[in-house]
């Protein structure tokens, strides 16, 4: 079946399967490799995008469920050929190790934070936990989003 999905603000129009999960066509039809797949089951948090501004697990979503949708990708936060600046709080404050999970990590502290701008660190904490990590421990992350949140500029 053909769909139009938009990703990163781009509307694509291509073939999805009734089976299909918005992963397998982000990675396997679009070639969008930043999503990764971890778990397959929802708990990790790799797999994460947000669909209209929230976070979803792309694992657990069928393609042909979002049809039309907004759905943004950690590629979609690239301004102007720069990272975003929650993208350089973790770079900043050494939060981005291997790698794995910091896609979903910083779409997951970014559509919280627009919902909680001045959070606590238990807060920060409390959002992220559905976003696994077996890198940093953690402590590096919440010090990015807290930064990030306060407009700090040479944290880190």
């Amino acid at each position: 079946m053909i769909r139009r999905l938009v990703v990163n603000g781009r509307a694509r129009e291509l073939d999805v399967l009734p089976h299909q999960t918005l992963l397998e066509v982000l990675r396997d039809t679009l070639g969008i490799f930043e999503v990764k797949e971890g778990c397959g089951e929802g708990v990790c948090g790799a797999c994460t995008v947000l669909l209209e501004g929230r976070p979803v697990s792309s694992c657990l979503v069928l393609a042909l469920a979002v049809r039309g949708r907004a759905i943004l990708t950690v590629r979609g936060l690239e301004g102007e050929g720069g990272l975003h600046p929650l993208q350089e709080a973790f770079v900043k404050s050494g939060a981005v190790q291997c790698g794995f999970c910091t896609p979903g990590m910083l779409l997951t502290a970014l559509a919280f934070l627009e919902h909680h701008p001045r959070p606590t660190r238990e807060a920060i904490r409390a959002a992220l936990e559905g976003n696994l990590c077996r890198c940093t421990g953690y402590t590096k992350i919440v010090d990015a989003v807290l930064a990030y949140a306060r407009g700090d500029e040479g944290h880190g």
